[in-house]
């Protein structure tokens, strides 16, 4: 109790004599490491995130862990316009790297986040990203537990760019890969693809159309558990971020050694995301997500999968084709009158930073 007690003072002590942050925007001194460097931290993202204790403020997070694996992952966001419908930079930042260590089979737990800010961004607009990630992070269930900042001159960035790496614990038992995907196991997707991609794209405003197309910006970890619980015989996973469905099942099916045959009528895609995607002449299978998955999974196991997904929340999950043994290593979309198409390695980048 005595120990519990001297914490609890030299938290009090600590918030006491933190330095109070006056700036309205990010100015150079923000990033020198002095006075002005430590107002912005402990206001903006301590105040954020939640780390009240002095003595957990050192360059490192100490974790403990138990025995077993973990996963760790990292990722930068330059995300431009940094607010979209749907989400911001500061939900993507979080959103992205829980959702890449829960594809991988693991639970995430802390996150990291380093900031690259540019001079003269408005510190309510920070404070806005930092409350943002904290509200990402609660919903995902892990702690942004360690970051660091940096300001450069105007025109270095563009607002702010964000790193956060991650750790997450594997439970034992849990393997996926290509390695694994058999001929005739099913392709499950969490839900409707390209709906990042499009909101993004049209939030820059300077293209002459509209649509009330939102990111699915969201954490699939709980989603994850929900199909694994109901299958727990999935082959492999992942998320469909930057190059989309058609760029991951290429991945797939070159690792694997297998093709993959997609349904063109079960893809799930809003029609006002086909839609616009149709006028802009880009391909749905190609745009990015942010808070959608692929998984390969015994076909035994297909619908009791899907079925768990629709039950955990996510309506638009469908079971979108299957895996083949011949031809080797392609994709191809087979359409309701039985005719295929390639669908290729997407080649350029046709939504210049989505995430």
């Amino acid at each position: 109790m005595a120990g519990e007690q001297e914490a609890l003072e030299r938290i009090d002590a600590y918030r006491r004599r933190r330095p109070t942050l006056k700036d309205e925007t990010i100015t150079l001194a923000h990033g020198a490491g002095g006075k002005a460097s430590a107002a912005l931290v402990a206001a903006v993202f301590i105040e954020a995130f939640g780390q009240p204790n002095p003595d957990e403020l050192g360059d490192s997070a100490i974790l403990r862990v138990p025995a077993g694996r973990i996963a760790y992952s990292t990722d930068s966001y330059v995300v431009n316009p940094i607010r979209f419908p749907g989400g911001s930079i500061g939900d993507l930042a979080v959103n992205g790297t829980v959702n890449d260590l829960a594809v991988s089979g693991a639970q995430p737990k802390w996150l990291s986040a380093a900031f690259v800010i540019e001079e003269g961004l408005p510190v309510d607009e920070l404070r806005a990203i930092a409350a943002d990630m904290r509200a990402a992070a609660d919903k995902a269930g892990v702690r942004i537990v360690t970051g660091d900042t940096k300001v450069v001159p105007r025109g270095a960035a563009d607002k702010v760019f964000i790193t956060t790496s991650g750790i997450g614990l594997i439970p034992d038992g849990r393997e996926f890969g290509a390695h694994l995907v058999q001929a005739g196991d099913r392709i499950l997707v969490s839900s409707s693809i390209a709906d990042h991609g499009m909101a993004v794209m049209l939030a820059r405003g300077n293209l002459a159309l509209e649509a009330d197309i939102k990111s699915d910006s969201a954490p699939v970890n709980g989603a994850v558990e929900a199909l694994l619980a109901a299958a727990p015989q999935v082959r492999w996973m992942r998320d469909a971020t930057r190059g989309g469905l058609g760029t991951v099942t290429n991945e797939l099916a070159q690792a694997s050694g297998l093709s993959v045959v997609l349904d063109d009528e079960a893809l799930p895609v809003k029609p006002v995301v086909r839609g616009a995607c149709d006028m802009l002449g880009i391909d749905p299978l190609y745009v990015a997500n942010e808070g959608c998955f692929i998984a390969v999974i015994p076909a035994a196991l297909a619908q009791a999968g899907l079925r768990a997904l629709r039950d955990a929340g996510w309506t638009q999950a469908a079971l979108v084709g299957e895996i083949v043994s011949d031809p080797p290593q392609i994709v191809v979309v087979r359409n309701t009158f039985g005719g295929t198409r390639l669908v290729d390695m997407m080649v350029g980048d046709p939504l210049p930073r989505i995430c």
